[in-house]
């Protein structure tokens, strides 16, 4: 399984699960677009992080076999 695919599958998940913290709050109302770009760079970030350590778990149980 390719990193791409992982980045497909995981940063969909990542920006559902941060819509649920409901981030917005700590925000001042009218930042709209800091709030967007906020969600965007932290998504990617949570994604790049997942994606590495799923694809390092990967790399890791098939050298074991």
């Amino acid at each position: 399984m390719g990193k791409v695919t992982l980045y497909l599958i995981v940063v969909p998940f990542v920006i559902w699960v941060l819509e649920g913290l409901r981030i917005e709050t700590l925000f001042r109302k009218g930042r709209e677009v800091k709030i967007k770009i906020f969600y965007v760079l932290i998504s990617l970030g949570l994604s790049y992080l997942v994606v590495n350590c799923l694809y390092d778990f990967s790399f890791y149980f098939n050298n074991l076999m």
